[in-house]
This record gives C-alpha cells, structure tokens and sequence, in this order.
C-alpha cells in the first residue's frame, strides 16, 4: 500500500494515513491519486509499489515528478466461467468510462482474451450495481475504441485485431442519430462501387469530359439518365426539362432564388425540413405554418394560409415527410393541386424518399407539372456522398432558368460525381442500392418497434428515421441535452418548427449507426432516459 505521506487527491480530498486509497470526500468524479516523488527511500519505494497496481510510467526514482493513476476498484461477483469478471475504475471522470478503462486494462494485460464474449449488458449493470444506461454508454464508448464489436443475435466481443490503444479520451456523442443519412449496408458494397465506377468512366470515351466544366443545365446523358430513372415515379417526364444540381440543399436554393423574394411567404408544414428554413433565414423568406396531421398537411390549412397570407409557394415532402414520416395520401395531393392552382401558388415538392417506398404514389409534378418544382436527390436512396439531385421543372424554359440561377451559386453539378450517377442508373447499382438500404430500414424499423413499442412514436416502415412524441415530463430540448450527454446526439423539434411551441418530439435517425448492434444500444439508452422524469427539472422558489 502506497504511504500516505506520498499521494493525494487533486479533486481536493484529503486521504487516511491508514488507507489511502479512501478518499473522504467520496472518490469525486475528477478524482486521481498522485505520486509525488522526493528524495528518500520511502517513497521511492512507494513509486515501485505503484507499478504493482498497473503504473508502468511511475519508475523507481528519487527525481522530482508527479503522475496521475487510475484508483482501480475491483467488484466482487461472478458471472461464469469463461467471461470477463467486470470491474471499473472509480477514478474515472464518468462511470461508463470507469467500466471501458477497466475492460481496456484487462485486455491489455491478458486478463480477457481477445475474441471473448462479453456478459449481456443487464448482468454487467447488476454486477456493478449501475444504471443500464451507463453500460450501454460504456458498450457505445468500447466500440468507438475499437476495443469490442457486435455481432447481430450472438453479442458483444472482444475485437480480435486491436491493443486497446485509445482513439480518444472523449468524443461524445458517440452515436449520432441526429443526421438523416440512409444506413450503409454490406449488401450495397460502396467500397467497390465507388472505385469500380469511376474507374469504368474514366476509361470509357466520356471520361476526360467529366474532369471539365460543363453545362449548368448538367450534360445530356445525364439528364437522359435522370429521366430513365425517374420516369416510373413521375410519368411524362422529359430530359429537357431535367436540371442536374449538387444535392438537394443547392437545388432548393436554386429554386428559391428563382422563384420568391424577400418578404414573400412560403406555405410549409408546421414541423417542416430545416434546410427549408435555413433557406427562407438566408433570403429573407416568410415562413406560414400549416397544421399537421397524422396523414400530413391538411388541406383546409392551406386553404386559410392562402386566403389570409397569399404565399406565394407551398413546400412539402409528400412521401415519408422529414421529420413527421407522413405520407400524404392521394385524395389530400389532390387537395392541395387544386387549392395551390385556385391561389396561384407554386409548389415545390421535395421527394427523396419515394425511391424507398416499394408502392408507387402519384407525385404532385403529374397532377400539376405546370407550376411543381420536382426534386430528388440521391442523398436518401443511396448515399449522401454522391452530391446530386435533379430538379424537373415545369417546362424547359423554366429549366434553363434555373440553370441560370445554379449558374450564379455552385457552377454546375460535380460532373464526375453526376457522370458516376449515370453509370450506377444505367447499370442498375443505383436500384439494387436502394433495394439494399429499403431491406435494412424495414429491419431498422422493426429493432426501434420493439425498444420503443410502449412509445408513441411514428414511422414509416420503409424509411431511416422516426418521429418520437415524449411524454409529459419531458421537454423536447432537455430530453435531447441529456441523451447527448449520455451518448447519443438526437434532434428537438424546435430544429423543425415553425411555430413558435412545437409538439415535444424528437427525430431520431436510424441510418447512421454503423450497425444494427450500435443502434440496439442507442435506443435502449433513449427509452430508458424516456422512462425517467426529466433530470432537467428543478424546483422554483
């Protein structure tokens, strides 16, 4: 045991002469023991008694020097032969890193072995006697180390290829369900089409064109291939009026641009897509909220905003709305055509999720092709890596201003990328791409039913996100503050509002985790955080 004349605690406690390692003011959060070394045999002989206790940089010494160690603490109980005895390090400045500090010591010194099935996670909390939270937060940090991995129905394990070497200390959120990007399945096999199809076109007689400048309306083939691959969504479709953009956000502002100015008034859901509103924030645009529900805008909504407001757009999501997930059905499309031709409104309609829906719906650009503004993006059915939409105008007059418009903010559309695109539509990739991503969602969405199934919440089967409506006790901001700190980066509603005190919901993004055991642990967290009363409330005096 140390002397005590040689440590002390730098979160301020004092230590017993008779047990150090007892610190009075209870091992505080920040706590770590310190050696400091003086001359006299004592205490070097106390820097060698701290090698016995996993210190290997705290030499036998008589030179002046301070270093920190871990105080560990081991936890008496057994859970089997065979598995990792769990134990954590009260020093830590977290419990969850106490448990992964714990695990990475034992995986450096032998005492685990590599490939080694980790105890279910419930086991560890009852060991320890913690919160479940806390081990699913230690699971999500040792994973981010690349100290274990999951495998789907068997467990968590040791990763056989690393040395517990530390990426970071700390990099929360360690799981990211804020961004609405698509999942990236084995089956879509990105890493060699990515290669393999720039490779095919930079070999092929086009290829030295797509390293130039080309055209703002995008070049011919693609716009060919942006019709093709359209066209069983959206019925009379032509290439002229096809404009090739750089994403989704680039067209939308595009379309603005063209379109309002500032002062005119842009009918939206009350919940409604946030690059909308950093659109209108940028331009100078009003946004009217129309009331929501279930099933989408509701019409009667729309029909009061124009006869009260008379904007001069209306913006929607029609299929699996960002971030509600409703639908709208055919009868409310048809609504909306007829009020927005009565008002002579323009109607922007942004669809990237249709490509994942397997049932077609009639898009809004076939009941109205003369005044909708039609984009879709790749973003959502493939991946956001690949930076292009195409916009269907209402005529190809109207398309060649909008190039115009594209002219003036991006250029063109990466003609590498948009000429990577083609190929992927003209070979199929794309379509298996997105076949790929709509399997894994459903399965995605079937993993967050059954976490989350005493939740009200909704979702679309087909989509990578989900609207979660809290309970009572929690606002949507405090709920999302504390699911950050414990690990997991979700969005409030106020990120979608417009009006000024959203329902208290939050978007939850099932895509981005790298897999469905990442995912598991994110939202066992969030339903358990759910369940409590808001760690945000205080009393008012």
């Amino acid at each position: 045991m140390l002397r005590s004349p040689a440590v002390r605690c730098v979160a301020g406690g004092a230590f017993t002469r008779m047990d150090p390692f007892a610190c009075r003011i209870g091992l505080a959060r920040k706590a770590r023991l310190q050696a400091v070394h003086v001359d006299g045999a004592a205490d070097a002989d106390a820097c060698a008694q701290r090698q016995a206790i996993d210190h290997p940089s705290c030499l036998a010494s008589r030179d002046h020097a301070i270093h920190d160690t871990p105080l560990y603490v081991d936890v008496p109980y057994s859970l089997g032969n065979g598995m990792w005895q769990p134990r954590l390090i009260e020093s830590a400045r977290m419990k969850y890193l106490g448990i992964v500090e714990a695990l990475q010591a034992d995986i450096q010194s032998g005492r685990v072995a590599r490939g080694e099935r980790l105890p279910p996670q419930r086991a560890i909390a009852e060991a320890l006697k913690v919160d479940l939270t806390t081990v699913t937060r230690a699971f999500n940090e040792a994973r981010r180390r690349g100290l274990v991995e999951a495998q789907a129905g068997r467990g968590t394990f040791i990763s056989e290829g690393r040395d517990g070497t530390v990426v970071a200390e700390q990099a929360p959120p360690l799981i990211d369900l804020s961004m609405n990007i698509p999942p990236q399945p084995a089956e879509a096999d990105f890493r060699r089409a990515f290669p393999q199809g720039i490779a095919t076109i930079l070999g092929s007689s086009r290829g030295m064109l797509s390293l130039h400048y080309q055209a703002s309306t995008g070049a011919e083939p693609d716009r060919q291939a942006a019709a093709s691959w359209l066209a069983p969504r959206l019925e009379g479709v032509t290439s002229d009026r096809v404009v090739v953009t750089g994403g989704a956000q680039s067209a939308l502002f595009a379309v603005c641009e063209l379109l309002l100015g500032r002062g005119d008034g842009v009918a939206a859901g009350a919940m409604t897509y946030p690059g909308l509103k950093a659109v209108a924030a940028q331009k100078g645009l009003v946004l009217e909220p129309l009331a929501m529900d279930d099933e989408g805008i509701i019409p009667d909504a729309f029909a009061q905003v124009c006869r009260e407001r008379a904007p001069k757009a209306l913006y929607l999501i029609p299929s699996i709305d960002n971030p509600t997930t409703a639908t709208l059905p055919e009868a409310r499309r048809r609504a909306l055509v007829a009020l927005a031709r009565q008002h002579g409104v323009a109607i922007i309609e942004d669809d990237p999720y249709a490509p994942l829906r397997p049932e077609r719906r009639i898009a809004l650009a076939e009941l109205a092709g003369d005044i909708t503004w039609h984009i879709a993006t790749l973003s959502k059915c493939a991946t956001p890596a690949l930076r292009v939409a195409y916009v269907v105008a209402p005529s190809a007059s109207q398309a060649l201003r909008l190039a115009g418009a594209l002219r003036a903010t991006i250029l063109m559309a990466p003609p590498l990328m948009s000429a990577l695109a083609t190929r992927w539509i003209v070979d199929g990739t794309l379509d298996q791409i997105a076949r790929s991503i709509r399997a894994e969602n459903v399965e995605r969405q079937k993993l967050a039913a059954t976490i989350l199934g005493g939740v009200s919440f909704a979702a679309d089967p087909h989509g990578h996100h989900l609207w979660l409506r809290l309970p009572a006790h929690w606002r949507a901001a405090d709920f999302a503050d504390h699911a950050d700190r414990a690990g997991v980066s979700i969005v409030p509603s106020s990120a979608f509002a417009v009006v000024a005190h959203p329902l208290e919901a939050v978007r939850i993004s099932l895509g981005v985790a790298p897999d469905r055991g990442a995912l598991e642990d994110a939202l066992t967290l969030l339903a358990g955080l759910m369940s409590q009363p808001s760690l945000a409330a205080r009393a008012v005096v």
